[in-house]
């Protein structure tokens, strides 16, 4: 039987905890169905005691003195309102308990979605694990507009406003296809406006060239470093270069062919002396299925994934700043424009893609993209020092023999329009 007595902040403070391991029940005279609980351990929580559908049910409130007793007393008339409109509060506290977390969505998202249909699942799951991590246990319900605006702004001034908004995209894209998994919500990154980007026009510039090659040349990591000079080298994409397999290269026509790209086509990259020299070196030494494996034994994808802490001491020792990766691929194709090759080719070079010039790229052969990224290269390599390297002043074959040209794949012959990049 509860003591009944009025709540207030002096009576409840001069209470005496019950004995260790038991707990006693007060009653409030001025609010029908308020209750106050008492611990063993001294603490107060206060309840409401209601019979809901035929059966007694205890709605937690809050512990005192976290809800004041007139606090108290006004949610304990909401609960009984709800109660009384045929609702019952615990069924939402049931409800949340068995709510996915956000980290659960993302696994679905990933292994059932992401996989099957995108190329870039590996960036999406780097990019939860680097700006995503906290908010793995959290309900769904959890997760806000406001919360989720935080996270943009923090993300914005902290990393820039490009991964900011590829973040705030991840996680549109994860809420979008949450219905599939039960998920009865909004979705929280609506309205969250995006930040304005502007197109980057970093690339080495020319007194940067040799402390970049020597910063590099100083990395013990082999793998990282070969990398690194094989995407200035190619002007491919990250994600490409990282999952280049041996398969995939010709050393007799001196082509690397890329199976998918991020345009939905497949891409064949001329690769200039320098970059045939470093991967013959590695070939040597191969056993593994990657040009660029991980030696990381739980690695995932079998790959380099992200060198980001390298590339950061990199760019530290060569005391260069605001250069991305991404950046070694639009060097090439600054550098090509700077000695003299046409839009045409370098567009042909870097596979982008558009309705104007498709039918030009479709006619190019290899040899004049070929030629002008090794006149690129060249050029990098006199005024930045680069590695010497014992078949560097050898010319690949300048066009393919009845032998080799069964080996050349086919070039597509339409493509449709993408953004640059």
């Amino acid at each position: 039987m509860a003591e009944t007595f009025k709540f207030t902040k002096t009576a409840i403070k001069a209470l005496q905890p019950p004995e260790a391991g038991k707990r006693v029940y007060y009653r409030d005279t001025e609010q029908k169905g308020l209750y106050l609980q008492h611990t063993g351990s001294g603490r107060l929580t206060f309840y409401v005691y209601r019979w809901v559908s035929s059966k007694p049910e205890r709605i937690r409130i809050a512990d005192w003195p976290d809800k004041t007793v007139e606090e108290a007393r006004n949610e304990a008339k909401k609960i009984i309102g709800d109660i009384a409109m045929g609702k019952n509060p615990n069924d939402a506290k049931r409800a949340l308990r068995e709510e996915q977390s956000f980290g659960e969505l993302f696994d679905l998202y990933l292994n059932e979605h992401a996989k099957a249909h995108k190329r870039t699942w590996q960036e999406d799951e780097a990019n939860f694990n680097r700006h995503l991590s906290a908010w793995k246990n959290l309900k769904l319900s959890a997760i806000t507009r406001s919360e989720v605006a935080k996270l943009h702004a923090k993300i914005g001034r902290e990393n820039g406003h490009y991964i900011a908004n590829r973040i705030l995209a991840l996680v549109s894209s994860i809420f979008s296809k949450a219905p599939n998994w039960g998920w009865e919500g909004e979705n929280p990154t609506r309205h969250v406006v995006m930040f304005k980007e502007q197109s980057r026009d970093r690339f080495l510039q020319p007194n940067e060239l040799k402390p970049f090659f020597d910063a590099v040349a100083a990395q013990e990591n082999a793998t990282i470093r070969d990398y690194i000079l094989v995407s200035l080298l190619t002007g491919a994409r990250k994600s490409n270069v990282l999952s280049m397999r041996w398969a995939d290269i010709n050393f007799e026509s001196a082509t690397w062919r890329i199976p998918m790209t991020k345009n939905g086509t497949p891409q064949t990259v001329p690769l200039v002396a320098e970059a045939v020299t470093i991967l013959k070196q590695r070939a040597a030494e191969a056993n593994s299925e990657w040009v660029f494996p991980s030696t990381r034994e739980d690695a995932k994808a079998g790959h380099l994934v992200d060198p980001r802490k390298t590339w950061a001491k990199i760019l530290k020792d060569a005391n260069l700043t605001d250069l991305r990766l991404h950046d070694l691929r639009r060097s090439l194709g600054s550098w090509q424009a700077m000695t003299g090759a046409s839009l045409s080719v370098i567009g042909k070079s870097l596979n982008h893609k558009n309705v104007s010039t498709t039918a030009i790229y479709a006619r190019l052969n290899m040899d004049p993209v070929r030629d002008a990224m090794g006149k690129a290269v060249e050029t990098m390599w006199e005024l930045g020092k680069g590695p010497k390297t014992p078949s560097a002043t050898e010319s690949p074959p300048s066009s393919p023999t009845p032998e080799t040209a069964e080996a050349l794949p086919a070039e597509p012959s339409e493509a449709t329009a993408v953004p640059a990049s």
